[in-house]
């Protein structure tokens, strides 16, 4: 019999301010999916980055004088560096290259400009993969500075221009659900607040005749509560329709080349509950808070 008269109490608070209920559903919504894109793009940065990471290489360049004493890398220091390297726990393969083989490299790289090339010395190198990503700082620190090194190319300078473009993305997608999440807790409370004005009589009656003020004020409540599940549900959506009018079209080049890691279904779902946990308790401490200190009834 209660729960039949919460419901009811419910359903007809919900009718009764619809407008209201439909300005909360849709700022929730739209504050929700901001956040959700924010969870999905930091979900693409952690693949990307794993991809990057696998295929990033490290070059270190030996001195010229070096380099004219053993073009081939079979004494010291040149030899000895590459055993050490190719000794180094997660060290996968190091690759000499001596400088016949780096103008072939730089002629193949820059054909449509070849004077370039053609005026450039290029120094001999090696150049070194990893297997275990985790420790190519380790391997770059430790060596960079080794006799007969004359320079590094770290390529993680430009894994880390590339992320930050999506860490800016990320920042301004949770900044916006931050300043719209204001406004959502704003409607949350004006709606419990007029909610409760317009039952204030009603509330009366029923606290007189002994019901007690949780009962009364958990219609109010649950009405923020259903209003901000069902915005969860639609940011779901919105998230499942911008995956493909979004990540995969607009994306679908980088996706292509394998830049950048692709977004798939599963990642929407897993990032579905957090947003229904969040729009519930955004809704429902908000409720609580506004029973509490601005309903006395």
């Amino acid at each position: 019999m209660r729960a039949n008269f919460i419901i009811s109490e419910v359903l007809n608070g919900l009718r009764r301010n619809v407008t209201m209920t439909i300005a909360m559903i849709l700022t929730t919504a739209i504050t929700l999916g901001m956040f959700g894109a924010g969870l999905l793009v930091i979900q693409m940065a952690d693949k990307s980055q794993k991809i990057f990471l696998d295929r990033v290489e490290m070059q270190f360049w030996i001195n010229d004088d070096v380099a004219d004493r053993d073009p081939g890398c079979t004494a010291d220091p040149c030899s000895t560096l590459r055993t050490q390297l190719q000794n180094e726990p997660g060290v996968a393969k190091v690759t000499f290259i001596d400088r016949a083989e780096a103008f072939k490299i730089a002629k193949n790289t820059f054909k449509d400009t070849p004077d370039i090339v053609d005026e450039t010395t290029l120094p001999a190198s090696l150049k070194v993969r990893m297997s275990d990503p985790g420790r190519f700082g380790d391997v770059l620190d430790k060596y960079q500075k080794a006799p007969g090194v004359d320079g590094v190319l770290d390529q993680r300078d430009l894994v880390k221009r590339i992320f930050s473009v999506l860490d800016g993305v990320r920042n301004a997608a949770f900044v916006i659900a931050v300043v719209l999440a204001i406004s959502a807790i704003m409607l949350i409370i004006n709606m419990v607040q007029i909610a409760a004005y317009t039952r204030r009589t009603e509330v009366s009656i029923m606290r007189l005749v002994g019901a007690t003020r949780w009962y009364t004020q958990l219609p109010f409540l649950l009405e923020a509560v259903f209003a901000a599940l069902i915005g969860s549900l639609l940011a779901i959506g919105g998230l499942f329709a911008a995956k493909v009018l979004f990540f995969e079209n607009a994306l679908h080049d980088l996706y292509g080349v394998n830049i950048l890691a692709r977004i798939t279904n599963s990642d929407v779902l897993f990032v579905s509950p957090w947003l229904v946990l969040g729009g519930i308790a955004l809704s429902g401490v908000t409720s609580y808070v506004t029973l509490r200190w601005y309903v006395r009834e």
